[in-house]
């Protein structure tokens, strides 16, 4: 028994043209990993507050490592806004913890 060819319909076609199949170099690969870590320490963040100012430490790590990866993908956005994380937290334990 052979195989069948199945014949693609246009709108395969049409996104297949709109997809680049591109390997991810080194600095993408590592941006992502920093990115997923830095995520995951803004995340727990809120719930480390109340500990003796450790989620503001924990922002400030997560801002930091996540800044590659939304550089690297040129989402200025979010740039800002980790920027702004960095800013915010920043001033908030100088003037708190110092």
């Amino acid at each position: 028994m052979g195989k069948r060819k199945r014949k693609k319909g246009l709108q395969r076609k049409i996104t297949e043209l709109l997809v680049v199949d591109r390997r991810l170099t080194a600095a993408e690969r590592l941006g992502n990993r920093f990115g997923y870590m830095g995520t995951g320490f803004i995340m727990s963040s809120p719930y480390l507050l109340q500990y003796d100012n450790l989620g503001a430490y924990t922002y400030l790590i997560g801002a930091i490592l996540s800044i590659p990866q939304v550089w690297l993908a040129k989402q200025w956005n979010l740039v800002v806004v980790n920027l702004n994380l960095l800013i915010g937290y920043g001033l908030y334990l100088y003037q708190n913890v110092l």
